[in-house]
């Protein structure tokens, strides 16, 4: 401890009266005493073996008063809180031409007498007699001629005070240990003649003070003691203090050897010890600190095992696909550098989300509902939600953009010449089919149309926008390689004319482009030749009929024709890769899952068909339907249809077991949408809300209407637009609250965050994804035995480390290590060695969650050259 930061006592002022024809008062004041410092350790401490010797104590025991034998009072100061106050002085108020007279600053201040001093000087009034009791009083030069002042005195400090040996005060104090026992220096009664009291000594030494000045020594010999010594010492000193003592030595002890014990350890035994703890448990967990929280809200694996626990996982596709969008919307909006936690991990965000979405849609029985009159009394054709848009298109030729939250009319979108009948959105970008057979391209910004598409010879009855994604190609000898298709996102027409067409899908700045007849109502669109459109890509013929239904992810389009059949395309190619035969009536829905290879179609024969995409040949045939078959549905876990005998059926895809029939409507349904967890269908005059899971009906959002046009919900939000005769409306319901951070699921479960600028990152990023998917690949038998995901999408299960450890080291940077898109910051010690996605040092080696070190890629293989493994084999 440095002379600044010595400890101190503070001697309280003495007051002295004195009367003779008048009273006069002195008021003395001391500078402190400066107590011997604490000697510094022998040699550096290990603040793990000493956990105290930095520990700050409380104020009642860095600054507490003393009081001594003969009155005086005193108050000692540890070195670090004390010597500051002495020097600080307040401020004088002053202005322009005054300033304030403090009421203790005069022209002239009396003389501060220090300690040694004043000890001194009153001893030398007094003489000693025999038994060393003062008896006189002795003048001395350094009384003052004046009367004293009245005012306080400015203190000045004391020379420091030297021990002549380590248990003696300082002279000119009396020793504790000096022979005879230490006498009151001070007479207890005025000499003969005074005429007023004598004054009182300024403190007399006690043990308190003993103890301060020999403490150095104290703790020198404590420290030289073997720690048994030590203990014994300690003990017993405690077992003779009393209770507020041993409370105050608790309120220090306690929180200094606390451990925080998840901080403490591997961050893959902090993984495991977590996942045993109830979701509910976790939440609160994480409140404890900021430590637990960075932890618990970055780990993957252990929200992985939550959603599966819970069963909202659904075989990994849709949660990667979830990820993936949440780490695009980051890249977009860079959070601040000085954001103290890291961000969530996605899957923690998707877990909050679907509890939400399982628990408020049943729950809610009150949501916020507002309605408001849309298209006059025209039918509602097409229904969208996308990026806090309600779009809608009617057979009245127009398109609206309404406001969710407000039900205002945004944007009215004129231009086509016949209803309109097929929607599809992306971002700011809008795509419409209509009878007039041309394609319109809308810039949902600007409400501008800025391409028509000319070459359809009747009415686009159904359109698809086809994002790039990474899908499994299998090669030949059954190699399964990862690659990105389409390489730039395209539109995919169906029309009534037998045909369909592929478009590139124009990008913000791309030429504008108006086909022939678009501005010249004598002219027909039709007479259009596509080849001179750049943005026309190739025309698919070989359906005999109207094309009524289309679907489409990756390379692959699915096709459902009037002609009975069902046909799949290469949409890179052109090439007709299957021709589906089997139904006897017409063909109006289609589905397609790329992951498990399947193709759904339903049918006026009122059957439903499951077609393998790799032979061609139809795995099931799913009967029970009455009538036409004109919906269809299809999520990781359920397919569902929807007939013209009043009644959905939810099938498993994989099996092809019929699991729920939902009878309750008394007409053909004419919309319906689901998820994992609900149906929505409208029918004759009612909405209804249906448990998937049970089949069992949850409620009737809409009841007394004329019919039910279209339904869409997202989140959070449902949309409904129904005829009330004679006017169409359209219905919002909001199910969250306004704290809720609840993001939605598409229906279709893709996302399009990403844009295309950002091709060539993501294709390195995801070169990197596949190595760890095969380098953190585990054994199908340990995902076996979860009886609620199919078997079909045991590949994707099969990988668990593989789904949940993708993100991670994206997301272990963000908020603890910077990602590539922020600037850098210090790791945190909380921080797995995972590698960093797209680093400029090459791929680095990432390790598996059970902290077996994964082996080392080949060297044939590089960011833009994909992995290749062998098809796995059940």
């Amino acid at each position: 401890m440095t002379h600044q930061q010595r400890p101190s006592l503070v001697l309280a002022p003495s007051v002295n009266t004195t009367t003779v024809v008048t009273t006069t008062t002195t008021t003395t004041t001391y500078a402190p005493i400066q107590l011997p410092p604490l000697p510094p350790p022998a040699e550096p401490k290990d603040a793990r073996e000493y956990p105290l010797l930095y520990a700050n104590f409380p104020s009642s025991i860095k600054r507490f008063p003393l009081v001594f034998p003969n009155g005086s009072r005193a108050t000692f100061r540890d070195g670090i809180d004390g010597e500051g106050d002495l020097d600080e002085e307040e401020p004088v108020p002053s202005g322009k031409g005054w300033t304030m007279i403090r009421p203790d600053s005069t022209g002239s201040s009396s003389k501060v007498v220090g300690l040694a001093e004043a000890v001194e000087r009153y001893g030398r009034k007094r003489s000693h007699g025999a038994d060393n009791m003062m008896e006189g009083v002795e003048p001395t030069t350094e009384r003052e001629t004046h009367t004293p002042p009245r005012k306080k005195a400015r203190a000045t400090h004391l020379p420091p005070i030297t021990t002549l040996n380590a248990a003696a005060p300082p002279s000119p104090l009396p020793s504790p240990h000096g022979s005879p026992p230490p006498q009151p220096i001070w007479p207890s009664a005025p000499p003969s003649g005074a005429s007023s009291p004598q004054p009182q000594a300024p403190l007399q030494p006690d043990l308190a003070l003993t103890t301060l000045l020999t403490l150095p020594s104290l703790l020198s010999h404590f420290t030289s003691l073997p720690q048994p010594l030590q203990s014994h010492f300690l003990l017993t000193l405690l077992r003779h203090s009393p209770l507020p003592v041993l409370r105050t030595l608790h309120s220090i002890l306690t929180p200094t050897l606390a451990r925080d014990f998840l901080t403490l350890l591997p961050p893959e035994l902090a993984s495991h010890v977590l996942s045993f703890l109830p979701y509910s448990t976790v939440v609160r967990a994480s409140r404890v600190s900021k430590a637990w929280r960075a932890i618990i809200d970055s780990d993957p694996v252990l929200w992985s095992d939550l959603l599966k626990s819970t069963k909202i996982w659904f075989g990994g596709v849709t949660e990667r696909a979830f990820a993936h969008s949440i780490y695009a919307r980051r890249r977009l909006n860079i959070p601040p550098t000085s954001q103290t936690l890291p961000l969530s991990h996605p899957y923690k965000m998707l877990f909050k989300s679907r509890q939400l979405t399982r628990t408020r849609w049943v729950d809610n029985e009150n949501p916020k509902h507002r309605s408001f009159p849309a298209h006059g009394s025209s039918v509602v054709t097409c229904l969208l939600l996308s990026h806090g848009r309600i779009i809608s298109a009617s057979d009245d030729h127009s398109i609206h953009v309404y406001s969710p939250l407000t039900g205002e009319l945004l944007q009215m979108l004129d231009g086509h010449e016949g209803g309109v009948w097929a929607l599809a959105a992306c971002k700011d970008t809008l795509v419409s089919g209509s009878t007039d057979r041309t394609v319109r391209i809308w810039n949902l910004a600007t409400g501008r149309c800025t391409h028509i598409f000319g070459g359809h010879t009747s009415t686009v009855r159904c359109l698809a926008i086809v994002k790039p994604e990474w899908i499994e190609i299998e090669g030949e000898g059954g190699v399964i390689t990862k690659e990105k298709w389409p390489k730039r996102s395209v539109i995919v027409t169906g029309s009534r004319d037998h045909s369909l067409r592929v478009w590139t899908l124009p990008r913000p700045g791309d030429p504008e482009y108006r086909c022939y007849g678009a501005d010249d109502s004598e002219a027909d669109p039709a007479d259009e030749d596509a080849d001179d459109n750049p943005y026309h890509r190739m025309h698919l013929e070989g359906h005999d009929h109207a094309v009524r239904a289309l679907a489409a992810r990756g390379r692959t389009l699915v096709s459902g024709s009037y002609d009975c059949t069902v046909r799949i395309w290469d949409i890179v190619t052109g090439e007709c890769k299957w021709v589906l035969v089997g139904h006897t009536q017409k063909v109006y829905s289609v589905v397609l899952d790329i992951h498990r290879q399947i193709a759904c179609s339903g049918s006026m024969d009122g059957t439903v068909r499951v077609w393998n995409l790799r032979t061609g040949q139809c795995q099931h045939t799913l009967t029970g339907h009455t009538s036409l078959v004109g919906l269809l549905g299809l999520s990781p876990s359920h397919l569902v249809s929807a007939a013209a005998d009043s009644t959905l059926r939810i099938w498993d895809p994989e099996s092809g077991e019929l699991r729920h029939t939902l009878a309750a409507h008394t007409g053909a349904i004419t919309c319906f949408q689901h998820d994992e967890f609900k149906v929505l269908s409208g029918s004759d005059g009612t909405l209804k809300m249906w448990n998937v899971r049970d089949g069992t009906v949850v409620r009737d959002l809409l009841t007394g209407i004329q019919g039910v046009w279209q339904v869409v919900f997202e989140g959070r939000w449902c949309v409904a637009a129904s005829n009330r005769n004679p006017a169409t409306v359209l219905d919002v319901w909001d199910f969250g609250s306004d704290e809720d951070e609840w993001i939605g699921e598409p229906p279709s479960g893709f996302y399009d965050d990403d844009t295309e600028e950002e091709d060539e990152v993501e294709e390195i990023e995801q070169a990197d994804v596949d190595a760890m998917d095969q380098d953190l690949e585990v054994e199908a038998s340990e995902e076996s035995a979860e009886p609620e995901e199919p078997q079909e999408c045991a590949r994707d299960s099969s990988q668990p480390l593989a789904v949940e450890v993708e993100d991670v080291p994206m997301e272990r940077v963000e908020g603890i290590r910077a990602s590539k898109w922020a600037p850098p910051s210090k790791p945190s010690g909380h921080q797995r060695n995972r590698p960093v996605l797209g680093e400029p040092s090459g791929r680095a080696i990432s390790h598996p969650a059970d902290g077996i070190p994964s082996r080392l890629p080949p060297i044939n293989e590089t960011p833009t050259r994909p992995r290749i493994r062998q098809k796995q084999r059940r």
